[in-house]
């Protein structure tokens, strides 16, 4: 802010306060993003060569508009007038803290990224650690881990600097409807579908009221949400104690209680038509009785899985037990084990000799081909 004070002029910026009143509700959503746009193109006709997207204004009286739409509908608005190159879009949000988060903001605009509700954060936490971490340690930390993850994501694409990743918009949409793609992400793939921007609102109106609203509990603490551990009325997740559970019974019972356990462990993770955690739990399959197919017309299930492969894991990738059960399995059905670029351990070159069927009269080169 004021670094026109520091630069001779050179460079000028303008906040863009991305807040709007509770009032208003989930409907005001669309009028404060277009008051945001026209705002922006105001201010870099006026030679501001610097927009601040900013939430850091946000009250009980004012919810903030997510960090993304925001950013993202105002530089689609910039492009589509000419403007984008006259200026730099910095990003500052609390809603900042992974890095996808920081990959998205980049990828629909933001050269640059203030996530200052982490950093505050890490800052407090700090404080109460054992050990020599300092506030300022804890955050150079996390600014070096954002970095990294964030070489990795561009890595992962061909993309070698972040102003080549800046504004690329290589991310396909999952739950989101036509008309909020083409409004405020133009060019973003959504092949399924989904909530509008006034959905997207709700849930950012619900956020809002879940961290000023008048629970006496979450006066001073906020509640645990589970996203990333699970937790009794939290984000849900597939992998649940019940189905933890199950998986470990299965594994260490006798083979016909354990096969049965199994799969009530198989049907908790792949049947998610009622818990709607993923797109295949909301298909059903269309089965018409009367042009059933027997099944001595159709390939033998024996068959099918000679052609089943396993995925190219290294010894050191996965666990030398969790290695040589893949590749047990896949010879017992003559499915193909890969062993990945690390190879295998070779004490298993002798080992799996044993399991050799040798007939009589019968080579060993005749049996390897």
């Amino acid at each position: 802010r004021h670094i026109e004070h520091y630069t001779g002029g050179k460079f000028r910026s303008h906040e863009l306060d991305i807040c709007y009143p509770v009032a208003w509700g989930k409907e005001g959503i669309e009028a404060r993003l277009a008051s945001l746009c026209a705002e922006a193109t105001d201010a870099v006709r006026s030679g501001f060569n610097i927009l601040i997207v900013s939430d850091r204004q946000v009250d009980r009286e004012h919810m903030a508009i997510p960090a993304l739409l925001a950013t993202s509908a105002i530089h689609q608005h910039l492009v589509e007038r000419g403007l984008r190159t006259s200026t730099g879009l910095v990003v500052e949000t609390g809603s900042a803290r992974e890095v996808h988060h920081f990959a998205l903001l980049a990828g629909y605009g933001a050269e640059a990224i203030h996530p200052y509700l982490a950093m505050e954060t890490l800052a407090e936490m700090a404080k109460g650690l054992s050990g020599d971490l300092s506030p300022e340690k804890a955050i150079k930390n996390f600014v070096k881990a954002i970095g990294k993850g964030l070489q990795k994501v561009m890595s992962k694409m061909g993309i070698s600097t972040y102003m080549s990743y800046t504004g690329s918009q290589i991310f396909e949409a999952i739950g989101l409807n036509h008309e909020l793609i083409d409004k405020y992400f133009k060019g973003t793939s959504s092949n399924v579908g989904g909530i509008g921007v006034f959905e997207v609102a709700e849930e950012a109106l619900r956020m809002h009221h879940a961290a000023f609203g008048d629970d006496p509990v979450l006066a001073d603490m906020l509640e645990a949400g589970g996203e990333y551990a699970y937790r009794v009325r939290g984000e849900k997740h597939m992998w649940t104690p019940d189905s933890i559970a199950k998986l470990q019974h299965a594994t260490r019972t006798g083979p016909e209680k354990g096969y049965q356990t199994y799969k009530e462990y198989a049907n908790l993770i792949n049947d998610q038509s009622k818990r709607l955690m993923t797109l295949r739990g909301l298909f059903e399959f269309k089965i018409d009785p009367n042009k059933a197919i027997p099944l001595d017309e159709v390939e033998p299930a024996k068959e099918i899985v000679k052609r089943f492969a396993t995925g190219a894991m290294s010894l050191g990738s996965i666990s030398t037990e969790a290695h040589a059960t893949l590749a047990i399995a896949m010879n017992r059905i003559g499915g193909k084990s890969n062993t990945g670029e690390g190879g295998e351990d070779p004490n298993r070159y002798v080992n799996e000799l044993k399991g050799i069927p040798i007939k009589k009269g019968e080579t060993l080169a005749s049996i390897l081909g």
